[in-house]
């Protein structure tokens, strides 16, 4: 279905902890319009505390998309996400509204939607379970060094304690002689509406200061018990992840509470890093500091308007 060219998706992207949420809301309140979440952990239902997944009361009355979307027990991948969401665009939203937001930290993702994604090759079997048992053997560390000598333009923007990223990216370079990185390069999709591509941002020792202050209010509202629940799940992608990984290490024994509790804040203060370098390389963002919400609505305004005006 094609839509006319006077639609805009505004893409908000920005660090964990930076504030996109809460700027999302208030940004969908003015422009009077709906939000998609490209947060790729807020789309389980099992997942809340960890993911500060927004809450109803937060949302202030504003549909989201893709929160408690989907079960852990499923499989949910970037490709996914963008065939879902181009469906959504195209088949409800884009017939309501002109303007949508949609907001996030998981690159990958957000890169689905303004770039489209290449097909990913398969590995053969016996790679993964070999790359596999040297995962349990040599531990995620070891791995993520040889990704970074095989295609250190991923390994500078990837999230290298997540095991299973590193295993499938080295799958990818491994199997194929090829960088994992190259296969986010070689199509770029041509959408039939109008990206406002915004990132926000804060000082670092702010930032910092916030992401600290968040895990404190994880811990306090439940985190650990949150985790205790899901360990069942614990090999799932979505929990190979900064805010869920050490607190099974802690659950297992590993070190104890007051050490889970630093390593939290320093990995996730680790994440921010390279998330805000993941989007100052991608793309064309215009940065703005998060508390500049008269800039960013202006700009939009701006944006709009040049756009009609070229029609």
């Amino acid at each position: 279905m094609t839509q006319p060219p006077n639609k805009y998706l505004i893409l908000l992207v920005g660090p964990t902890a930076v504030g996109k949420t809460d700027l999302a809301i208030r940004l969908a309140h003015q422009l009077d319009t709906e939000i998609i979440s490209a947060d790729s952990r807020q789309f389980y239902k099992e997942l809340s505390i960890g993911t500060a997944k927004p809450t109803l009361e937060e949302m202030d009355g504003v549909k989201h998309h893709f929160v408690d979307s989907h079960s852990i027990n499923s499989y949910y991948s970037a490709g996914d996400f963008e065939r879902d969401v181009m469906k959504l665009l195209e088949e409800d939203i884009f017939n309501r509204k002109d303007v949508v937001i949609l907001t996030g930290g998981s690159g990958l993702f957000v890169k689905a939607i303004t770039d489209g994604l290449d097909d990913m090759p398969e590995a053969p079997l016996a790679l993964r379970e070999n790359l596999m048992q040297r995962l349990e053997t040599e531990g995620v560390e070891a791995l993520a060094e040889e990704l970074k000598k095989l295609d250190p333009e991923y390994a500078a923007t990837a999230d290298l304690q997540n095991s299973q990223r590193v295993v499938r990216a080295l799958e990818v370079c491994l199997s194929t002689g090829r960088p994992f990185s190259e296969f986010h390069k070689k199509t770029r999709i041509t959408r039939n509406f109008h990206f406002i591509k915004i990132g926000i941002e804060r000082p670092r020792e702010e930032l910092y200061n916030r992401i600290n202050q968040r895990m404190e209010l994880m811990l306090a509202n439940g985190l650990v018990e949150e985790v205790k629940g899901l360990a069942n799940y614990r090999n799932h992608n979505a929990l190979q992840t900064v805010g869920y990984k050490e607190v099974f290490e802690f659950l297992g024994g590993s070190y104890n509470y007051p050490t889970m509790v630093e390593l939290l804040k320093r990995n996730s203060r680790r994440y921010a890093k390279r998330q805000m370098t993941w989007f100052k390389n991608q793309d064309n963002f215009r940065w703005f500091n998060a508390e500049d919400f008269d800039g960013i609505y202006g700009f939009v305004q701006s944006e709009i308007k040049n756009c009609n005006k070229n029609k």
